[in-house]
């Protein structure tokens, strides 16, 4: 039989007999002795052993150890009568026959770079094998299980030993009780489970006229107007003034719905019943619309008389500014006959009314709601607010309540609106001695053309309202019907002229 090779190529005797049994060991390689090192380090001369001949006899003097216990030696010993029994011996299978371990290479013993040739000591099994035991051992069996009512009628636990079971259970859950009950108060010495806190008997007093009692009978009224299209959408108020349904709003909260032929009007009232609403008219001019729904009983907002306003009067602003509706926010009158100037939507006319102005926190999606007075009537429709960050800084701008009845009855009734008109073209003008509205065009055929108004006069007075620039004339001019002639006082070339204008239509 050949020689299988190791790693390295150099052959090796016995190295697999094709039994995959394990290497013995290597053989003693003893080279010969260095007769230098050996005069060094070897034994004295005439000393064969390791120890000196004249050390002295230590027969009779040493102690042994004395002999093991004999469970010591039981477990760990030879079996009786076997001197021949050693540790390392070969496992033995179940007929008594060595049993040769299988190594791990599989026959590979000599290309594993990894095992060490020289170490094939392998611990066997302990001395002793445990000797089977032939007989078989009784299972335990499971006693009988009481039920509970054989534990309690069945007489297989005597009745005093259930009274005393059921007397230490109950001690025991109120010792427990007791224990933690006490425990919970030592722990926070500052709680009392006990406590009962005095309460107000009486209702809150609301008197007539507290705006408790104003908001509870003005805010059915109000109401929210959301619009939704494929390209728009927001959230405005309205405020029913009429029992068929009319609902009065700003031109800027339905204009969108008008662009956007998708977008659709909802009225959202403070009970949360919907109803979808149609345009009756708009006045882009002065930024008022009136929609309709189809509602049975709504509450109604009456108007007041907006021109007994003084400032410092108390005022509610009541709407669904940023979507939250029906927000109600108190105020006082700021100022009144407040000229307001804004652009129109979307090219159109620019916007111009009359306005009153609030410290009321006014904010985006307040607008076409109600400013109401200190006994609930409307006296304006909120519509713009002065700001420089975006929110209510205390400057909102309400169109006067008269102002808008009457634009809102026109609507009604004829579904669109005029205003009286001077037929000119205006620039505010401001110089030492006054300021006002100084004409830029007068076109030929018109009521200020007829009343003999030059281009380059500077109007200060439209009836008995002051002018002091361009807006004011215009609100001024539209206080008056069309057709009705007013005194309008200029100033020509440093002097003071009045000429009498017969208002026309716009």
């Amino acid at each position: 039989m050949s020689e299988p090779e190791q790693g390295n190529g150099t052959p090796r005797s016995g190295v697999d007999d094709g039994a995959h049994r394990r290497l013995a060991p290597r053989p003693l390689n003893r080279p010969p002795v260095d007769p230098g090192q050996e005069a060094v380090f070897g034994r004295p001369q005439g000393v064969p052993g390791a120890f000196s001949a004249d050390r002295p006899s230590l027969n009779g003097s040493v102690q042994f150890a004395p002999p093991p216990p004999e469970a010591l030696s039981t477990a760990f010993g030879r079996p009786r009568g076997d001197d021949s029994t050693r540790l390392q011996r070969p496992p033995l299978d179940l007929n008594g026959e060595p049993e040769v371990e299988p190594v791990f290479w599989e026959g590979k013993a000599a290309g594993d770079s990894w095992r060490d040739p020289g170490a094939s000591a392998v611990i066997g099994p302990p001395a002793v094998t445990e000797q089977p035991d032939t007989e078989p051992k009784p299972e335990p069996k499971a006693g009988p299980q009481l039920s509970v009512p054989e534990l309690l009628f069945g007489r297989r636990v005597k009745p005093m030993g259930l009274i005393l079971l059921f007397v230490a259970a109950l001690l025991v859950g109120t010792g427990g009780g007791a224990v933690g009950w006490l425990l919970g108060r030592v722990d926070n010495p500052l709680t009392d489970g006990g406590v009962t806190l005095a309460e107000v008997k009486p209702g809150k007093e609301r008197p007539v006229g507290s705006v408790a009692d104003i908001a509870k009978r003005v805010t059915p009224s109000v109401v929210s107007i959301e619009f939704k299209g494929a390209n728009v959408a927001g959230v405005g108020s309205g405020v029913v003034i009429d029992g068929a349904g009319y609902v009065l709003t700003n031109d800027h909260v339905v204009a969108p719905a008008v662009q956007d032929t998708s977008a659709k009007l909802t009225v959202v009232f403070t009970d949360g019943k919907r109803a979808v609403a149609q345009i009756v008219g708009r006045d882009s001019k002065t930024d008022l619309a009136v929609i309709k729904v189809e509602v049975d009983n709504p509450t109604v907002l009456q108007f007041g008389d907006s021109d007994e306003l003084a400032v410092g009067d108390t005022v509610l602003a009541i709407g669904s500014p940023l979507s939250l509706s029906n927000t109600v926010t108190e105020g006082i009158v700021s100022a009144l006959h407040r000229p307001v100037t804004a652009a129109g939507e979307n090219g159109g006319p620019q916007v111009t009314y009359d306005a009153i102005q609030t410290d009321a926190a006014i904010n985006p999606g307040n607008s076409g709601g109600a400013l109401v007075d200190s006994s609930g009537a409307l006296v304006g429709i909120n519509s713009s607010i002065r700001t420089e960050t975006g929110g209510s800084v205390g400057l909102g701008f309400a169109i006067s309540g008269n102002y808008a009845r009457k634009v809102s009855e026109a609507l009604i009734r004829d579904g669109q609106v005029k205003h009286a008109d001077m037929n000119i073209n205006v620039r505010s003008a401001s110089a030492e001695t006054a300021e006002g509205a100084q004409v830029q065009n007068v076109p030929e055929g018109g009521a200020a053309d007829a009343a003999g108004i030059e281009e380059g006069d500077v109007i200060t007075r439209v009836g008995d309202r002051m002018v002091r620039n361009a807006a004011e004339l215009t609100v001024a001019v539209r206080d008056h019907e069309i057709g009705e002639t007013v005194p309008v006082v200029l100033a020509r070339q440093g002097r003071e002229l009045t000429v009498q204008v017969t208002l026309r239509s716009d």
